[in-house]
């Protein structure tokens, strides 16, 4: 037995992911203190929004082909993806991980970990697809999300250091 979803369900996950990311930024240059606090968190928001629309742009030349994953070897599998999305990623208000620390090092280090789960979720996602269009889609959002801890690590490597 197989479950079907479609390139757009996958795509759209990765656009609600990336939302998620900017709304948790936002709320972080919100409450910090200091310009150039709220003006890195305002930064990151942006480069969310872009990967929003990157992803929205990969859906749109994916098409709405399906994604067949094998149920019948993988269902443990599934669950944990579904439940990495549920409980982490896909959280309705991502702000409330911040449990009201709103030091830099303190989002960052958050952040990080949130890009972790989507990498984790995407990596899962990939080793369960069946067709290779859908896996090279899903390396592409795996490369986009891999940047972005990078990038936050070595913000918080330099923030470490001064």
């Amino acid at each position: 037995m197989t479950t079907a979803f479609n390139t757009t369900e996958i795509f759209e996950m990765a656009e609600q992911i990336e939302r998620n990311g900017a709304r948790f930024y936002r709320k972080a240059a919100q409450e910090v203190t200091g310009l150039r606090a709220r003006g890195l968190f305002e930064k990151l928001a942006k480069m969310e929004d872009e990967h929003e629309s990157l992803f929205s742009e990969m859906k749109r030349k994916a098409g709405d082909s399906s994604l067949s994953f094998d149920q019948d070897t993988s269902n443990e599998a599934l669950l944990y993806l579904q439940a990495l999305a549920d409980d982490r990623i896909f959280e309705d208000d991502p702000t409330t991980m911040l449990e009201n620390q709103y030091d830099i090092a303190a989002v960052l280090q958050k952040a990080i970990s949130l890009e972790r789960d989507s990498i984790a979720f995407y990596t899962g996602m990939q080793q369960l697809a069946l067709d290779e269009p859908t896996r090279r889609n899903l390396v592409g959002i795996i490369r986009e999300e891999m940047s972005h801890v990078t990038y936050l690590s070595n913000l918080l490597s330099s923030l470490t250091s001064e």
